[in-house]
């Protein structure tokens, strides 16, 4: 019987989250499981793993093979690197203390390659706020720049007619000899 490390798939359609679990090879992806060693949600960024460490590490040291993403997986959180240490003092080539002395060693430069990717991904989602809301500001503006331009061009057109209406009329000619204005093709009036 070949036991593997696998995702067993949860979640609905396109919001889909993983149990990372320990089954038989001929059992269904989403069937019977033996142990459930934690989950895996690849919707956040960067993705949530939470996983049972101690159980992870003795079920590989028993025999049991990891599918390509679980090795990714495994390799992230660790496992995969204590599991190799272990391997190294069973073989005589350091000792106990020193396969703890790298693995936390190996655990601080991860730890501290996630939080770099952390900060960045919140510089880079502050920085873009920020960008959003000058675009935004900008756009205000000139809107509010239209309108303002267009509510003047009304105040104009309404004041106009006001003025036209409060001037005096031109004066009307009254002499009876006005000569009609020259290409007029009106006749006299006597």
């Amino acid at each position: 019987m070949a036991v593997k490390i696998r995702l067993a798939r949860k979640g609905r359609k396109k919001k889909a989250y993983y149990h990372i679990v320990v089954a038989d090879s001929r059992s269904p992806r989403d069937g019977r499981y033996i142990e459930r060693l934690g989950s895996y949600n690849p919707l956040t960024n960067p993705a949530t793993i939470e996983l049972d460490f101690d159980k992870a590490l003795g079920w590989l040291q028993n025999g049991a093979l990891p599918t390509d993403t679980c090795r990714a997986i495994l390799s992230y959180k660790g496992v995969l690197m204590k599991k190799h240490l272990l391997e190294g003092v069973k073989k005589g080539a350091f000792d106990e203390a020193e396969a703890i002395r790298r693995f936390e060693e190996w655990m601080k430069q991860n730890d501290a390659k996630i939080e770099a990717k952390k900060s960045g991904l919140e510089k880079s989602m502050d920085t873009e706020l920020s960008n959003r809301l000058a675009a935004e500001k900008k756009v205000n503006e000139t809107r509010a720049a239209k309108i303002a331009k267009k509510l003047a061009v009304l105040a104009a057109k309404t004041e106009a007619p006001a003025e036209e209406a409060v001037a005096p009329a031109p004066e009307e000619n009254t002499s009876t000899e006005a000569a009609p204005e020259a290409g007029s093709d009106e006749p006299k009036q006597e």
